[in-house]
């Protein structure tokens, strides 16, 4: 197969990760670079071999493939959208858009220029949720009835250096961490149907922490404190809590599980690929840990291989837009509820991803 070429826009912290996984992945090629720092995107082009581009010139080349869009979440929808109207297919990171409506538009312009768009997190295709997944469908857990994902700090301010994107739209803990867990809720319970949530803001400011800012206050836009229930059509219920407002707590965060009719899945922190799945039921003198069942556990990447993967030949694109588009309404639901006192009806259905080949990356197509 030929590797898909590829262009990246954006190039913060989290671009050495992508750049990095350049060489994991025979299925794409990370050619380009482009950033509104000029500089910093030809000191990235210089490390990693590449070539720096402004953005306008990234998109119209017509050399490249695919862009990979790692820009802050509010401009994700445009850079995304002119991404597509250039011909290119996208794969985003995460959240896919700060709107409902932005994600659907970014949909339906994916398919009206017969283009794939995907978006992180990608993590759900690594070896540990897919362990989680195999031990689900073997029916070792009996009927799904419900699950607990809980994340929970004091605040990004206190270590990151520039916090601000974290409490600006796009932000708040549900869209920064949420992804992770809905998603691999998704994957693995199949699609939602209805939410409540509650949020709420305790501080209009925070005071950063960390050099080179630090004593420097930044606005609160965004909830910080959100707690939702979600019903999926498989009838398990999921009660999630997302937050920037917790100083320490006895429980370990993540708090991650699936109970099931004959036992109970502990799943590994899904913002990570690999991690401990263990298994227990109401007989067992201890949890059981389930060898994994799948290879990768390698980081960021993965989601743009299955993009590249999509693209070349007969593939599930797993990380697609309909499934994004669906964590992204099941997050904006528990933000509506909690505004209307009421529970909000969840009208996408992606279904639930396909499994991976054990041997993913290595695969046949």
């Amino acid at each position: 197969m030929e590797p898909l070429s590829v262009g990246l826009v954006g190039c913060g912290n989290i671009s050495e990760r992508y750049l990095d996984a350049d060489g994991t992945f025979d299925a794409f090629e990370l050619v380009a670079c482009a950033d509104l720092d000029e500089d910093l995107a030809r000191a990235t082009a210089d490390e990693h071999g590449i070539e720096a581009l402004p953005t306008d010139e990234l998109l119209a080349d017509e050399s490249l493939e695919a862009v990979v869009n790692l820009t802050p979440p509010h401009a994700h929808a445009q850079v995304i959208t002119d991404a597509l109207e250039a011909g290119n297919h996208v794969y985003t990171e995460k959240p896919f858009a700060t709107t409902v409506e932005d994600a659907a538009d970014i949909v339906a312009t994916a398919a009206e220029e017969g283009l794939l768009v995907g978006s992180a997190p990608d993590t759900f295709l690594g070896a540990g949720l897919q362990t989680a997944r195999q031990v689900i469908d073997e029916g070792r857990i009996g009927e799904t009835v419900g699950a607990t994902a809980h994340w929970t700090s004091p605040g990004h301010e206190r270590w990151h250096p520039n916090p601000d994107l974290y409490y600006q739209e796009g932000g708040g803990p549900l869209f920064d961490m949420g992804p992770y867990y809905v998603t691999a809720l998704v994957f693995l319970l199949g699609s939602a149907t209805r939410v409540a949530g509650s949020v709420s803001r305790p501080h209009d400011t925070r005071t950063i922490g960390s050099e080179p800012r630090k004593g420097e206050e930044i606005d609160v836009e965004v909830p910080t404190h959100e707690a939702g229930l979600v019903d999926f059509a498989n009838g398990a219920t999921a009660d999630l809590l997302m937050s920037f407002d917790v100083e320490a707590s006895t429980l370990p965060s993540p708090a991650f599980e699936i109970y099931g009719t004959e036992a109970t899945l502990a799943l590994p922190d899904p913002n990570h690929f690999e991690g401990p799945v263990r298994i227990r039921s109401d007989g067992d003198d201890e949890w059981e840990t389930v060898p994994l069942t799948h290879d990768y556990t390698a980081g960021r990447g993965a989601g743009v291989a299955d993009l590249a993967y999509a693209v070349r030949g007969d593939w599930d694109h797993r990380t697609s837009g309909d499934l994004a588009s669906h964590v992204l309404e099941i997050m904006s639901a528990i933000r509506t509820s909690s505004a209307e006192s009421a529970f909000e009806t969840v009208d996408s259905d992606p279904g639930r991803p396909t499994p991976l080949p054990a041997s993913f990356p290595d695969v046949d197509l």
